[in-house]
């Protein structure tokens, strides 16, 4: 995946893996703003079942602050997006998005110096989750 990555957690419980990574981005001072249940959503909406797959919208409020004190409209690419998914092969999958990745479009060297602090911190909240 060359706009994130993505961690395989066996012997976790999906809700287990919720609490954890919830737990590892405080670590690194972000905060889940928002959390999406798409089996819920998609079920309620659609009628569809789908495997439990959840998007935790995470901020960290002092970079959120930089990056909009720079460039006004960052606000479309955030906040940090980590999904935790039910594996098709049993276990749970959690990928966070790549911030490096997700900033390029913005033409901005600022932009980029906070992106690299955010896919620093966001490393060490992957490598906090087992």
């Amino acid at each position: 995946m060359r706009y994130g990555f993505e961690k395989s957690l066996v012997g976790t419980t999906f809700e287990q893996a919720i609490e954890k990574v919830t737990a590892a981005l405080k670590s690194e001072g972000f905060g889940v703003l928002a959390e999406i249940n798409i089996k819920e959503t998609l079920k309620k909406k659609m009628g569809v079942d789908f495997r439990r797959y959840v998007i935790l919208g995470a901020c960290n409020p002092d970079l959120a602050h930089r990056a909009l004190e720079f460039e006004p409209h960052i606000g479309l690419l955030l906040p940090c997006n980590v999904v935790v998914q039910e594996a098709p092969k049993g276990g749970v999958l959690v990928s966070m998005a790549d911030p490096r990745a997700m900033f390029m479009m913005v033409d901005n060297v600022a932009i980029a110096s906070i992106a690299d602090e955010a896919d620093q911190r966001l490393r060490k909240v992957f490598a906090l989750i087992e």
